[in-house]
């Protein structure tokens, strides 16, 4: 048989994890990792639903979350796209994974937890932006935090091997071949820049 089908067997196949490996996970925010989430400028944001799982990268200019206490992160939702697949899920489910990064280290932090959405003007306006504020802030609750193994990134030459994105197909591209042709491609990358400008925040 070539699916695995019960843990037993998973469990038989991989065998027990190193005392590093487990060690790692505290269920607050301890001081050693603090610096990590407060250097971070992006993560990715896993939620999950009844249609199913989402990942969505969130970034920012600074800290891509703000450290409320240490069991509390506060993320900002900044324009986007309108979708809210990941609001909507937290909405549903408050089940939430984050994976922080830093350019040039070949760790991740990772976060588990809850979270809810707040629209409460102080949890807004920590975010304030010259009177420019999110339309809702993502609380999280932590349950878990560990840092990941590094073999991914270092597989993967993630920070050493430059720009590799020659020959990739734009956004405008993708666009105008899933919508066939209702939407201009050219026009849409030649718009983008000033509009991506002018809605960031």
């Amino acid at each position: 048989m070539s699916r695995i089908e019960s843990i037993e067997v998973l469990e038989a196949l991989y065998g027990t994890p190193s005392t590093p490996s487990t060690v790692k996970v505290t269920d607050w925010l301890h001081p050693i990792y603090r610096p990590w989430i407060e250097q971070s400028r992006f993560c990715v944001l896993t939620t999950v639903g009844p249609e199913g799982t989402d990942g969505s990268p969130r970034g920012d200019d600074g800290p891509v979350v703000q450290i409320v206490d240490e069991k509390t992160l506060a993320m900002p939702d900044w324009r986007g796209n309108n979708r809210v697949d990941s609001l909507r899920n937290i909405v549903r489910d408050g089940r939430v994974s984050l994976m922080f990064m830093v350019p040039g280290s070949v760790n991740v932090m990772r976060i588990n937890g809850n979270a809810y959405l707040s629209v409460a003007p102080d949890d807004l306006t920590r975010f304030d932006r010259k009177g420019t504020n999110p339309r809702s802030v993502i609380m999280i609750n932590i349950a878990e935090v560990y840092f990941q193994c590094a073999r991914a990134i270092l597989r993967a030459g993630l920070w050493i091997s430059g720009d590799e994105s020659a020959g990739l197909p734009s956004t405008g591209d993708m666009l105008q071949a899933v919508s066939e042709g209702e939407i201009d491609g050219e026009r849409y990358n030649i718009s983008w820049p000033d509009r991506a400008k002018a809605t960031m925040w």
